[in-house]
Order: structure tokens, then sequence, then C-alpha cells
């Protein structure tokens, strides 16, 4: 089973896609990167763009289950949030449309997933993933590494429920 984990943004969204097997065993990374959108523009058409780039990374992965890590926000970024909710809306809509199981996960959820700690740092999440991975160094700005964070919490609680059945 392939998953594909998200780290919703309008200006990069990172995704990493992640393998687990059947017979258990930790997942393995099959690519991660960062879709950079236009920061400028109409945001229709920064919109279309995550659309199109979405598109074409699920054609080259072709992931079966999808997480999303979910949107926070806080009543001081309230503009903010809501031009993130349109970025997380496409992703979705253009996730179930590919008929993708998706799992959302609030950020707290995913740090305390990998680190143990609710309240990690970006780069103790960083570390955290290029440990579990065997990377060397990880490049690139924290989008990837998040985005490898929350495909890992994915996978552990998919095989955390298929060990249950």
């Amino acid at each position: 089973m392939r998953i594909l984990g998200i780290d919703p943004g309008l200006r990069r969204t990172g995704y990493a896609c992640v393998k687990i097997n059947a017979r258990g065993g930790e997942p393995t990374l099959v690519e991660a990167g960062v879709l950079r959108i236009a920061t400028t523009g109409p945001l229709h058409a920064r919109l279309l763009q995550i659309r199109t780039e979405l598109l074409e990374v699920l054609a080259d992965l072709k992931p079966d289950h999808a997480a999303v890590e979910t949107l926070f926000s806080h009543v001081k970024h309230a503009q903010t949030a809501i031009i993130m909710g349109h970025a997380r809306g496409v992703l979705l809509a253009t996730m179930a449309g590919k008929n993708l199981l998706i799992t959302e996960f609030a950020p707290k959820e995913v740090k305390r997933a990998v680190t143990g700690n609710g309240n990690a740092s970006k780069e103790q999440v960083r570390r955290a993933v290029m440990a579990q991975y065997g990377l060397r160094t990880l490049k690139g700005p924290n989008d990837a590494s998040d985005a490898m964070a929350i495909a890992l919490t994915a996978a552990r609680r998919l095989s955390l429920e298929g060990k249950s059945r």
C-alpha cells in the first residue's frame, strides 16, 4: 500500500509517499518533495496550480491512501486560516476525486507520533523523520519533512489497525 502525506500550503505544499507491505514492517520512503506555488497572481490561479501539480504527483506515485494535516488556526491569524482553508479544500477535493481514502491528523498528533512530543519543533520533526528513513541529509524547506511525518503517522496507524483486525 502506498500512502501520500500532504502538508498543505498556499506557497509551498509538501508531499511524501511511503510504502507499507501487507506483512508489516516499517514504511519505506518512495519520494518526497515540495510543490512550489506562484506567490503572485489571483487566488483562483494559484489554487488551480495546486490542483494541477497534485494531479501530476498522484499520477506518478499512484497512492492508495492520503493523509493530510488539519488546519491550525488562531484568532490572530484568521485571514491566514481562511486562505489555507482554500488550499486544503483544493487538495482534499482533488484527492477525493481520485477516490483516495483520506485521513486527517492534527499537527500535535503528528509531532507526538514521530517524536514522542506533541510540542516538538520543526527541527525535531525533521531529525526524527531523517532517522526513521535513514537519511543523512534532507535539503529544502520543512514542508517535505512535515509531509514525511504525516505519511509516517498514517502508515503506523494503518499498520496498527490492520493488526487489530
